[in-house]
Order: structure tokens, then C-alpha cells, then sequence
């Protein structure tokens, strides 16, 4: 992975050019390298590694496509910090086609995708936001005179790495919802083949922004899960770092919006949220950098489940989660348990007093049954000796 020896082999004026480049110093440049290595469960000494690949690597180029979606995940990652969006799109990788943000427009952006892919064949990042129609062969959506169907296929045919983002490209998202009239689908689906996912809606900038910077460190995308998921990123449930979830173990649950248990911050459980079935690390990464407490749950809604396909979107907001991990027990003990009056001496005089007779009566019942015992077996003794002496007789 090497070591922060590596990141000086570059030099002092390599490290300048990333203070002028990032905007950062070159402490805040390392802590930078730092936290995307632990975001992505590197091991250690992997943050030298970044480091290098942020400064000496040639820059990918990304091409972005837009179909069924909202912009939703692309004003998210607006709203990231380190980088800014400018500095990610101008030093960390090279955003050659994204039809919100590039200045081009009509034919001149469709020439600026077609010349980003021919300079850069098999070696550009394609990133896709949002769900693609396949009903009535895709005509519910088209670019430029093209269908997103062939779009996509186009695009991802030359690429080195394809990227769904969002929970539209994902698995379909809200586009999908039941009747479906456009057929909305996924990318993998289109494409037939596993592709990195990075759902939510919108997804965390940093966990798009790690995965492309593990790809930049090692020319290779992150382990994910059966879903096409990043591991780093969706390995466990939104309920297990909840900060309600001390609430849910002690059975403190808000069972209407503004009761005093919602107003008071506990669990969400039983007003619908679906933390307990969703794999996120939403509640320990936080959204717009204003703290971990700056998502759903943290700000009194319940999580929907939107990284999660057949629960965001296809389950009642409201629904009762189905738990992965552990269920609630049947009874909880009351939230606030009534104070009773403390015991006044006379009443604890009189219990010690009705403890002491019970305790003496059970000595006296003790004794009283060794005895009855030994007069029993002496009566028998006795009645077994007269018995003999009538047979002698």
C-alpha cells in the first residue's frame, strides 16, 4: 500500500502544486488521503498510496449520461467539500461530458462525449444517473435524437469502468414504482452484467467520490456486494450505527410525529423506519458536511430505504420494517414507570416484623417436623416389636 515516505518522493514542489491545486494545505491534503482510505476500509498505509495516485496519476475522464432521473445525485455532489466540486472536476478527474454541468449544448456536447470516448477508449470512468425505459423499444427517453437504450450500450461498450448512481440507475428507483408505464429498469439490467452501484437518492458524494478515487489508486473499482454495491460503503445496516438505537434496545419508541418520544429523539421503528433492512452508512458519513446527525433519522424522519431495492420506493413509507438482525421482544418495559411513596418507618417496622414471625414460624415448622418424624419412627419401632412378640407367643 506503502507509507507517507511515498508521498514525499514526489517533492516539495509536487506537494506545493497540490496546495495550489486543492486549496488545501498539505496537512489537510494528507487527512484528506486519510479519511477516503478509511472510508474505503483500506488497510493501513493505504493513505500514502492515494496520496500518490491523486497527484501523479493522470486524471480519468468521466462521462456522465442523465436519463430517468431528478439531477438529484449530481446537486448532491455539488454540495461536497473536500473537494469542492470544481476541484474534484478540474484536478481529481476529468468530467469531459455531463449534460447539467459542461458549458456545450446540443450538437456541440454530443461531439464533446463522442471525442472524450475516442481519445480515451478503454480507459474513461461512464457514470450513469438515472433509470433507463426499455418499454416500446425506449422511446421514453432520448438524447439528441438517440435512445437512452443505445446511449448506454454505446457509452459502455469502450469503457474501463461503468458506475450506476443513484437508486435510479441502480435498481430502477422511483421510475420503477408500480404500474411502471415506461419500463423503467436498471443498468445492469440493460447491460446484462454487474456494474458498481452507488444507490440512495440522492447517494452520499463521498461514497461516489471514494469509489473513484480507489479506481484512480488501483486501477480497479471496490469490492461490492451481490448487488453491485461497494462494501465500504453498504456492508451494514442503517439500524447498527443508528444514534436512536440505544432508544430501540431500551424500548423507547415515538409512536406519533411531535409526541413527546418523537420530540425527545427516540427510535423511529414504529412510525416506519426502515433502518433495520437497509445497508447504508448513511447515520456515520452525514450529508452537506454538517455532522453525522444531517440525515433522515437525524433530523426526525424515518429512513425510507432508498439504497435498498424492494424497500425504498415499493414499501409504504410508514410500514413496520422487517428486522435483519433482531427483533424487539414482545413486551418492553413502560417508557416512564410510576414513582411510588418510599416506605415510612412504621411500615418498614411492621414488614421486619411480619418477616420475623414467618422466619420463626418456619424454624418452629422445621423443628416440629424433625419431631413428628422421630416420634413416627419410634411408634413404628413399637409397634413392630409388639408384633413380634405376639408371633413368639
Amino acid at each position: 500500500m506503502g507509507n507517507l515516505s511515498e508521498i514525499f518522493e514526489l517533492g516539495t514542489h509536487a506537494l506545493q502544486g497540490v496546495e495550489h491545486r486543492l486549496g488545501m494545505t498539505r496537512r489537510d491534503y494528507l487527512q484528506f488521503c486519510s479519511t477516503l482510505a478509511v472510508t474505503m476500509g483500506l488497510a493501513k498505509g493505504a493513505d500514502a498510496a492515494v496520496a500518490k495516485a491523486i497527484e501523479s496519476a493522470q486524471r480519468p475522464s468521466v462521462i456522465w449520461l442523465h436519463f430517468q432521473e431528478c439531477t438529484g445525485c449530481s446537486e448532491s455532489l455539488l454540495r461536497a467539500e473536500h473537494p469542492t466540486l470544481e476541484k474534484l472536476i478540474l484536478d481529481v478527474i476529468s468530467l469531459d461530458y455531463h449534460e447539467t454541468l459542461m458549458a456545450a449544448a446540443g450538437h456541440q456536447a454530443e461531439a464533446a462525449r463522442k471525442a472524450a470516448m475516442a481519445a480515451h477508449k478503454g480507459k474513461y470512468v461512464l457514470v450513469v444517473e438515472g433509470a433507463i425505459p426499455v418499454k416500446d423499444n425506449g422511446i421514453y427517453c432520448k438524447i439528441g435524437g438517440h435512445t437512452a437504450i443505445d446511449l448506454l450500450k454505446e457509452c459502455a461498450a469502450d469503457a474501463a469502468a461503468v458506475i450506476a448512481i443513484g437508486s435510479c440507475a441502480s435498481w430502477g428507483g422511483m421510475p420503477a414504482t408500480g404500474p411502471n408505464p415506461s419500463g423503467a429498469s436498471s443498468v445492469a439490467d440493460v447491460l446484462g452484467k454487474t456494474v458498481v452501484t452507488i444507490p440512495g437518492c440522492p447517494p452520499n458524494p463521498y461514497n461516489f467520490l471514494a469509489t473513484v478515487v480507489h479506481f484512480l489508486t488501483f486501477g480497479k473499482l471496490p469490492d461490492v456486494d451481490a448487488l453491485g454495491r461497494p462494501k465500504f460503503a453498504y456492508s451494514r445496516l442503517v439500524h447498527e450505527n443508528c444514534e436512536r438505537r440505544a432508544h430501540f434496545d431500551a424500548g423507547r419508541f415515538a409512536m406519533e410525529f411531535g409526541d413527546e418520544g418523537h420530540r425527545k429523539g427516540y427510535c423511529l421503528y414504529k412510525l416506519g423506519c426502515k433502518g433495520p433492512e437497509t445497508y447504508a452508512n448513511c447515520p456515520t458519513l452525514g450529508f452537506g458536511d454538517a455532522g453525522e446527525n444531517n440525515w433522515p433519522v437525524g433530523c426526525g424522519h424515518p429512513c425510507i430505504g432508498c439504497t435498498e431495492k424492494g424497500v425504498g420506493f415499493t414499501k409504504p413509507i410508514h410500514q413496520v420494517a422487517v428486522m435483519k438482525n433482531v427483533a424487539p421482544p414482545l413486551q418492553y418495559a413502560r417508557i416512564v414507570e410510576e414513582n411510588g411513596q418510599g416506605a415510612t418507618f412504621a411500615s418498614a417496622a411492621a414488614l421486619a416484623a411480619l418477616a420475623g414471625a414467618a422466619a420463626g414460624a418456619a424454624a418452629m415448622l422445621t423443628r416440629n417436623l424433625g419431631k413428628s418424624h422421630a416420634a413416627a419412627e419410634a411408634q413404628a419401632a413399637k409397634a413392630g416389636d409388639a408384633d413380634k412378640a405376639t408371633e413368639r407367643v
